[in-house]
């Protein structure tokens, strides 16, 4: 395993809800109005302590992107995803960033992030108008 990040700042984190591993900063989130099929997530400029899985194609409800998932480096839980590449110019702001969903982290307040029971059912990443 690689070198782990502890992230210290006055409790402003988000950890991994299995591990509590620390995985970003509520000062590195660049929008919170994103979906995925579980409900609500947050684009990050950067995340730590995750590992990228392989790339891949997925029709996102924004169109089609190249992605690859992200994994707690402590317990293995995939935790989101990365955007590798966009396609239409409107999503090329997303290329290199990383999605973190709610119900898989634990917010800097302490929270738990649930499934949301009209989460939808198919695609994912669309941002509210």
């Amino acid at each position: 395993m690689g070198r782990l990040y502890v992230i210290q700042l006055n409790g402003k984190i988000y950890t991994c809800k299995h591990c509590q591993t620390h995985l970003a900063l509520c000062q590195d989130i660049l929008s919170k109005s994103f979906h995925c099929r579980h409900g609500k997530a947050y684009l990050f400029d950067k995340v730590v302590n995750v590992s990228v899985g392989v790339k891949e194609e997925r029709m996102m409800m924004t169109g089609m992107h190249t992605v690859s998932d992200i994994f707690c480096v402590c317990c293995g839980s995939i935790v989101g995803w990365k955007y590798e590449a966009a396609y239409e110019k409107s999503q090329k702001y997303k290329e290199g960033k990383f999605i973190l969903e709610r119900f898989k982290v634990t917010g800097p307040d302490g929270t738990n992030y649930w499934i949301s029971h009209d989460a939808r059912i198919g695609g994912s990443d669309a941002d509210d108008p």
